[in-house]
């Protein structure tokens, strides 16, 4: 088992990120781009719960709704609210949760699995080499705020 790196020790950002010897551009540029990818598909996960959150929200609101329109005195639509749209399935069959689980469990867990296997094959499961190489490059050696690590 390899031993942790010494917090003191300044490394360049690159340096913790290294390239697997034999690496190519390409495949750095590809992994660069798959992770880019997942880092979107977080974010619309991220948006289904938004998503989540309002619809359930809405729904309870409803009910203050309907007593309103019933204290107000509009009975038959007070009933339709509570009748067609509380508790009402957003997909067929499935309320937000539901649609969440699925993702989740779906299309969420094969990207995850998916992208750290490439990682795996191609880069030893080393993330953000592209990043860090990118790193390197832009930022200006010595300047404050332009540390390649913490430590720097």
């Amino acid at each position: 088992m390899e031993n942790p790196p010494d917090p003191d020790i300044r490394v360049p950002a690159k340096a913790q990120h290294p390239r697997p010897s034999g690496l190519n551009d390409n495949t750095v540029e590809a992994l660069g781009e798959l992770s880019k990818a997942l880092e979107t598909i977080h974010r619309v996960r991220g948006h289904l719960y938004s998503a989540h959150q309002l619809v359930g929200g809405a729904d309870l609101t409803l009910d203050r709704a309907v007593r309103l329109l019933r204290e107000a005195g509009h009975d038959e639509v007070a009933e339709r609210v509570k009748r067609e749209l509380i508790g009402r399935n957003v997909l067929p069959g499935r309320w937000t949760f539901q649609v969440v689980e699925e993702f989740d469990d779906g299309y969420y867990a094969a990207f995850q699995e998916i992208e750290r296997d490439a990682r795996e094959k191609l880069a030893g499961g080393r993330r953000h080499i592209y990043e860090a190489e990118m790193k390197e490059r832009r930022r200006t050696h010595g300047m404050p705020g332009h540390e390649a690590t913490p430590q720097e």
